[in-house]
């Protein structure tokens, strides 16, 4: 039997569109709250601070919400945190009108947005599965990665722009209505994310063990889990050291934020082409492909003569992360049992964005510390690594086709 086009799938399409809003309104931030940071103390190490604690509780949190997520109404869930990070994001403004605002309140605000993603982002991905048949599921992480590129591509210069032309606090409040739209989709959706009701709650740690024993008892996964870990511990130090090396070459504020919009230029080429690659190559080619790419591509950050190439090199970074969750996400949501989504991807995101708070502290404690160049060097040498290892490892070279896992998931 052939599915449905995505665009015919009605649940699917307000989730996505609800999530397309809500990103643009984070991308706008990506670059404001640094640049905001920077105005009122100018020290990197305080904006890698911040960067750190807006990921800090997928460390904390992230187990026991997996656990949570498969005995709650996920929809609910999200629900609630997208109006508590509206909140969260109207408060800086309302601090910014009263002059009121401090480093420490951004900290605040920071934790509270992670803290309440964690709980949004684990409820989304353990409900993809539910309104997407398996075999679209490359599809629709394809037709996610184009839009959010999208983005990506107006979020930061639309960001900067209101940043410079209608004070600090416009960008925020776009956050918070973003929020607001978001919630608003998912109130629409009819569609239950989730295969029946949870039975009644048993105990917590046991049901985090569950969790754990699956994804470690399956070698790729759990190795596809600490390799993400390690791509996004140098993609959360990415931005600040773009963003401290085009002031350097003399870019202003608007133009910081054309160079992450050329980025997210390459977050739709490669969310464009990630399906097809995905059809065309199998998991362990473009899995290390992608490794590779990162690793040859992070030193040309030292080499850009000024800010236009600098946002080159960005896009072409940039373009390799769709193409690798296309892959990953797919095949990863494909392999999880219903009742085990939340946790199993919970774990998943420990390992995945354990590592986000240290790479975007890393990164500023280097740049203070040993300058920009330097701190590329850093970088550059761990994505080496994790291609070597990634070309060695016969977990991701004998990968089983996505066709197969879905055949045997509907014969069961």
């Amino acid at each position: 039997m052939i599915a449905s086009p995505l665009w015919r799938n009605r649940d699917y399409m307000l989730l996505w569109g609800g999530q397309v809003v809500s990103t643009l309104g984070s991308s706008a931030l990506s670059v404001v709250y640094p640049l905001l940071i920077l105005a009122l103390t100018d020290s990197a190490a305080a904006a890698g601070v911040a960067g750190g604690l807006r990921a800090l509780p997928y460390l904390l949190f992230s187990l026991p919400v997996g656990a949570l997520i498969d005995r709650w109404d996920r929809k609910r869930v999200m629900i609630l945190c997208d109006c508590g990070r509206a909140l969260a994001a109207l408060s800086i403004p309302v601090a910014l009108w009263l002059d009121a605002l401090t480093i420490g309140q951004i900290y605040v605000v920071a934790f509270v947005e992670g803290s309440l993603f964690v709980f949004f982002n684990i409820a989304e991905v353990a409900a993809m599965p539910r309104l997407v048949p398996t075999r679209q599921l490359p599809q629709a992480a394809a037709q996610n990665e184009a839009a959010f590129g999208a983005a990506h591509i107006v979020g930061p210069s639309l960001g900067t722009l209101v940043y410079q032309t209608l004070g600090r606090s416009a960008a925020f409040l776009f956050d918070a209505f973003s929020y607001v739209v978001s919630a608003v989709s998912l109130l629409l959706i009819r569609t239950e994310f989730r295969a029946a009701r949870a039975e009644a709650p048993r105990d917590l740690r046991r049901e985090i063990r569950e969790g754990l024993r699956w994804l470690w008892g399956k070698p790729l996964i759990r190795y596809m889990a600490f390799l993400t870990g390690g791509m996004n511990l140098v993609g959360a130090a990415t931005p600040l050291i773009v963003i401290v090396l085009a002031k350097e070459l003399g870019a202003s504020d608007i133009d910081i934020g054309v160079i992450f919009s050329i980025g997210g230029i390459g977050g739709i080429a490669g969310s464009l082409i990630g399906g097809q690659i995905q059809k065309r190559f199998s998991f362990g080619q473009v899995v290390i492909a992608v490794s590779w790419a990162l690793a040859l591509l992070f030193p040309l950050y030292a080499l850009a003569p000024g800010f236009a190439v600098l946002g080159l090199v960005y896009a072409l970074i940039y373009m390799t992360g769709p193409i690798y969750n296309v892959v990953q996400f797919s095949y990863r949501l494909a392999l999880i049992p219903d009742a085990l989504q939340g946790r199993v991807n919970s774990t998943f995101r420990l390992l995945a964005f354990g590592f986000i708070p240290l790479g975007a502290a890393a990164s500023g404690l280097l740049l203070e510390r040993i300058g920009v160049m330097a701190t590329i060097g850093v970088f550059a040498a761990l994505y080496l690594a994790l291609a070597v290892m990634t070309t060695f490892n016969a977990h991701v070279r004998g990968a089983r086709p996505l066709e197969d896992i879905a055949a045997d998931r509907n014969a069961t």
